[in-house]
């Protein structure tokens, strides 16, 4: 099975959204694992399936491009969510999409945007091959759009969570954060996950003209 590894983070972020105050160093791992196609693919498999929910109100998948560096959070977003303007890290998982991690180095903070563009099942992969191995499992929605925030088992729910969003039945938008010791026990990392999550949302509905 596939997987993209983010980042479980340290450091300063503002609008009560990441982290605060804790020691520079090297962000320690997290792998959440990703979706595999199921035995029947899409083309055989009415959408959406598995317990996920149908997108009503959906966006083109030609929405997601191929770099999210660019569309994923602006300036402005990045220094609010990791204290000043980075430049983004660029990454392509075969089998999934591309992604983009922005880390500030002084303060060991991270967020990650992927878009899931190389699979055509949207949340219902994700229900049917996440939710069984999820530690934590919250469907939640985003600007509309049905989402769940997620940890995996082997994943330190305490520190780090992942918004997968369905922007329609085939594709999803990954958002990760992590927390950093000083605000470990003290912010939930979903709740934090979704307020990026909503930020990279209201830049794609811009791009879309909604």
């Amino acid at each position: 099975m596939n997987s993209r590894n983010f980042v479980v983070a340290c450091g300063s972020v503002v609008a009560a959204v990441v982290v605060a105050g804790c020691s520079s160093g090297t962000p320690n791992p997290n792998t959440s694992p990703s979706p595999s196609a199921p035995a029947d693919s899409a083309q055989n498999v009415s959408l959406p399936y598995a317990g996920a929910p149908k997108v009503s109100n959906p966006l083109q998948s030609s929405l997601l491009g191929a770099q999210p560096c660019q569309e994923g959070l602006t300036s402005s977003q990045l220094t609010d969510v990791l204290g000043k303007v980075v430049a983004g890290s660029p990454t392509t998982t075969a089998g999934l999409g591309v992604s983009c991690t922005w880390t500030n180095s002084e303060k060991g903070s991270s967020v990650d945007v992927a878009y899931d563009t190389a699979t055509n099942d949207g949340l219902s992969s994700w229900y049917q091959n996440t939710k069984p191995k999820a530690v934590v499992w919250q469907p939640t929605h985003v600007q509309g759009f049905p989402a769940v925030a997620h940890v995996t088992n082997g994943g330190a729910p305490d520190e780090f969570c992942q918004v997968t969003i369905g922007i329609n039945d085939q594709r999803t938008i990954d958002v990760s954060v992590g927390l950093g010791p000083a605000k470990k026990g003290k912010l939930n990392p979903c709740q934090a996950a979704e307020q990026v999550a909503d930020m990279v949302m209201t830049n794609l509905r811009q791009k879309a003209g909604s």
